[in-house]
């Protein structure tokens, strides 16, 4: 068996550890990993199918991605990387964004249907889990956001059951931050394939980076603060 980088490693590590910590997968487990060609996805996909080697629980993969049809697809690229990897995979293409007046596309409805074809095409594969990239710096950012603009507190849950637990996310990656990742995914020379979507950089995700950014300068731990947080929560002190 080949052994883990350094790197790896280290993320395999934290993510086994928020998968103990929310009891993220069983025994028999039939997983759909949502696969964008981002870095966050890749590195899942290499944590999950490298984790199966060593650890006592038995689960299969099924690499699912969605084209929304935006130009430059990366179809055929992520293609022959399922194929390198050995993965069984999923292509699953649809039109949306030909249905959909430019002036009505964001973030939020980019998101929304990419989810839902997601989870049509892992309830059709008969998956009982479905695994996003998201990483503590995503968790974080939403925690924000939904102060910010939806004056709520709330934030990504590493696990969460939808439709009366008929779909359970989980979210291996709750306990490693991006820039891990990103060193991850350099040092393997992994191709990663950006985001083509024109909105980007103008999200209100994006704002929340460059504002935890400029605040860690003075506070070095913020990031982490915020994390904390989250499990920290005086309710005597909220109205």
């Amino acid at each position: 068996m080949k052994e883990l980088s350094n790197k790896e490693f280290y993320i395999s590590k934290k993510a086994g550890r928020a998968i103990m910590d929310y009891h993220m997968l069983d025994d028999g487990d039939k997983i759909a990993v949502a696969v964008s060609g981002g870095k966050d996805s890749l590195a899942l996909l290499r944590i999950l199918l490298d984790r199966r080697k060593f650890v006592p629980i038995k689960y299969s993969i099924i690499a699912v991605h969605v084209d929304m049809g935006y130009p430059k697809p990366i179809s055929r690229q992520l293609t022959g990387y399922f194929r390198k990897l050995g993965v069984d995979y999923r292509i699953v293409k649809t039109d949306e964004l030909k249905k959909t007046p430019p002036k009505d596309i964001n973030c939020f409805w980019c998101a929304w249907n990419r989810r839902k074809i997601l989870f049509q095409t892992a309830d059709k594969l008969g998956c009982t889990k479905v695994a996003l990239g998201h990483h503590m710096d995503d968790i974080i950012e939403t925690t924000l956001m939904n102060m910010f603009f939806q004056a709520e507190i709330s934030t990504m849950a590493p696990r969460q059951e939808l439709f009366k637990g008929r779909i359970v996310i989980i979210r291996p990656l709750a306990y490693v931050e991006e820039k891990e990742i990103a060193d991850f995914i350099k040092s393997e020379k992994t191709k990663v394939f950006s985001c083509k979507c024109p909105h980007s950089r103008l999200s209100q995700r994006y704002l929340m980076s460059r504002i935890i950014s400029q605040v860690k300068k003075t506070c070095p731990e913020v990031k982490k603060n915020i994390f904390r947080s989250l499990r920290r929560i005086k309710k005597d002190y909220l109205l």
